[in-house]
């Protein structure tokens, strides 16, 4: 598709934001009702697959008065009419909203010159097309983790949103959860002492028994569903949340799935969220029969030139039991951190205080908001393409490294693996046509 470059009212919005005060921060003569801005003033966003957590994202989207949700898009028709019928209810008060469009196909979403940006929740094998094809519509773009399918995929990605200046902002929400960020300043600013181990504990993926092959039923546009990945035949299995994650056809199990999160988390509290490990080797275990064929259990290790090695594993097949989450090991002490509690050994280490000549983290407190914040004030988004790229980069040299069973070495400078062509060709996968990138 020919690069295009409206001028949207995002594109507005934004170039002005840099001269001028807001009015409808800082003025009720321009707030509609209850304190809301005029509807001229408001960020309007369209959603690209409205799964379970497609539809999360934009609930949590629409809970900024500065947003305003105009369409949606599944190729699944309940998901898109359950999704089209919430933001009609939310918006039920509103006497001047005049309901939201319903897509098949991303492409007429994005056709729309009426919408600002847009929220990517599809399964991966879709990310890299649809958010390019987004900013080149000129649309600002939150994308669900993880970034990519492949590194090659994620680098086209983060080109072309440079390319055209766009606003992305990845789902990587632990950048804008307190704990997290507390635990990256703590040891970016030596409270554990020399930092030599980062260990990562994540779920494992999970396995079926059989294939469960039906006829395509009514409601769901299959071949539009599989897109770029090869033609396979239908199964309520691969099409299901808990189904696609687990093949590798659309995905990277829990490897990328969970990594995506914590590895990014990993990469934020070394300071490496611009390069990558220099080496990765493990063991895995993979599924011998049946639809799914991601790693089941795993453990591998990424070592980084800084002397430091992060360690990744998951013991079980998938499990949402705690722990599941990150230990920073220095010589001086231990810290631990995840979305429910964070302790360090001695535990003096979490009393400390981080001064202001100190290393401070870009601090945000809702990811949502950061978002449309990026879009109408132009501050940077806590979750940058390019560092949520080189973040998921580590979990795909995983995969790699753990199908191949053998030490994979990595150029994190120009992104390539030297004197392997079999593991290099799994920097990228080929398209089922017409789809290109």
């Amino acid at each position: 598709m020919r690069p295009e470059s409206p001028c949207s009212r995002r594109r507005f919005l934004a170039g002005t934001a840099a001269t001028v005060a807001f009015p409808y921060i800082v003025s009720a003569s321009a707030l509609g009702q209850e304190g809301r801005p005029a509807p001229s003033a408001r960020v309007t966003l369209g959603a690209i697959g409205v799964g379970g957590r497609g539809t999360g994202n934009l609930q949590g989207l629409m809970n900024d008065n500065r947003v305003q949700a105009v369409a949606v898009c599944d190729v699944q028709t309940r998901g898109r009419d359950n999704a089209q019928q919430i933001v009609n209810k939310f918006y039920s008060a509103d006497k001047e909203y005049s309901g939201c469009k319903s897509f098949g196909d991303f492409r007429d979403l994005l056709a729309d010159k009426s919408i600002d940006a847009v929220m990517i929740a599809t399964p991966d094998h879709w990310h890299a097309i649809t958010a390019i094809e987004a900013v080149k519509a000129g649309k600002a773009v939150y994308c669900e983790k993880p970034l990519s399918l492949t590194i090659q995929h994620g680098r086209k990605m983060v080109e072309t949103v440079k390319r055209y200046g766009a606003v992305f902002q990845t789902g990587t929400q632990q950048r804008s959860e307190r704990d997290f960020r507390r635990a990256c300043e703590l040891v970016r600013n030596g409270r554990v002492g020399k930092l030599k181990t980062i260990e990562v504990e994540v779920p494992g993926s999970m396995s079926i028994d059989g294939d469960y092959l039906e006829p395509v039923p009514p409601g769901i546009d299959y071949d539009m569903w599989l897109g770029p990945a090869p033609m396979a035949p239908y199964s309520p299995k691969r099409v299901d949340a808990f189904g696609w994650r687990w093949i590798f056809d659309y995905a990277g199990g829990c490897v990328t799935d969970w990594g995506a999160h914590h590895m990014d988390i990993a990469q934020w509290a070394m300071g490496t969220m611009l390069t990558g490990p220099i080496e990765v080797e493990g063991k895995a275990v993979f599924p011998t029969k049946g639809l799914f064929n991601t790693a089941l259990h795993w453990r591998y290790e990424a070592r980084y030139e800084n002397g430091v090695t992060v360690i990744n594993f998951a013991k079980d097949e998938f499990r949402h039991q705690y722990p599941n989450g990150i230990t920073f090991t220095g010589d001086k002490g231990t810290l631990f951190v995840n979305r429910g509690q964070m302790w360090s050994k001695p535990e003096s280490i979490l009393k400390e205080q981080i001064g202001p000549d100190e290393i401070q983290l870009y601090k945000s407190d809702d990811h949502y908001r950061n978002f449309i914040d990026a879009i109408l004030t132009k501050v940077p988004p806590a979750a940058p393409i390019e560092e949520a790229h080189r973040s998921v980069s580590v979990c795909h040299l995983a995969n790699i490294a753990l199908r191949l069973g053998r030490k994979i070495r990595w150029n994190p400078t120009n992104e390539q693996i030297p004197d392997d062509p079999e593991a290099s060709e799994m920097l990228t996968r080929p398209m089922r046509a017409p789809w290109r990138i």
